[in-house]
């Protein structure tokens, strides 16, 4: 059974036949997703997921690239979703430096305030960090990052930076990209880190693996995700899912 950890079914994409392909993934083997929030407006449209699906949880965050027009009300109305019995993190949250706006400053800012917000309401953080390593690991370590818990989203670092994540305990979601022909550094990121802190994610419709590499991905494509895993871990396809299952639970905190 699979667990995609990192999902955006409220997106645009699925409006066609968002109701069909979401009651065709229990055929298809997967269990259980989380829906993940990237600014208010879709954070409020995951909460509406979880409560139409049984087996879709949520996470609850503005992205990094959507903090310029956070304000603190926001975290107020993060707080009373992070109360309702199917969020299980605070997130997508983190560091962008791919373009130039928002600025740094205001992303660090809500960076910030959302990790301290994920702490008080006790959930994990779901972190995105794109071209931002050194002050996504800075402002983690400073923020004591370790005692709140969490998964680094969509990693795409080297496995040198992998050991500053796992030193804080975190988990590590890993999706399509494993799967293209020029991943080499990624692929020695995941023979690296230990079997028990990775976790499957499709960041669906985004990244879809090979063999549907540029076509809208959807949590039916994890399976080849997982069979690359599988090769580099040396295990089988189905233990590789099995594992990452567990750990999903564990990251989330989920009771049986």
């Amino acid at each position: 059974m699979i667990f995609d950890t990192h999902a955006h079914y409220d997106d645009e994409a699925f409006d066609e036949d968002r109701e069909a392909l979401l009651g065709s993934m229990a055929e298809g083997g997967v269990g259980r997703i989380v829906n993940v929030g990237a600014s208010m407006e879709t954070s409020a449209a995951t909460i509406a997921l979880t409560k139409q699906y049984d087996f879709i949880y949520g996470a609850v965050g503005v992205h990094p690239s959507e903090t310029g027009a956070m304000k603190e009300s926001d975290l107020k109305q993060l707080e009373e979703w992070a109360s309702l019995e199917k969020i299980v993190a605070i997130g997508e949250i983190g560091l962008d430096y791919h373009y130039d706006e928002p600025a740094r400053e205001v992303q660090h800012r809500w960076f910030e305030a959302q990790m301290e917000l994920a702490r008080s309401v006790r959930l994990p953080i779901i972190v995105h960090s794109r071209d931002a390593a050194k002050d996504t690991v800075d402002m983690m370590k400073s923020l004591h990052a370790g005692e709140i818990g969490g998964v680094v989203h969509c990693y795409s670092y080297s496995k040198e930076l992998a050991r500053e994540f796992l030193d804080m305990d975190y988990y590590f979601g890993i999706g399509g990209v494993l799967t293209f022909p020029k991943a080499a550094k990624l692929k020695e990121a995941v023979e690296y880190i230990p079997m028990e802190r990775l976790v499957l994610e499709t960041d669906c419709p985004y990244l879809a693996p090979v063999p549907n590499r540029g076509k809208r991905n959807s949590s039916l494509n994890i399976s080849y995700v997982a069979e690359v895993l599988a090769q580099i871990k040396e295990i089988t396809r189905e233990e590789a899912e099995t594992i990452t299952f567990e750990n999903a639970r564990r990251l989330y905190r989920m009771d049986e």
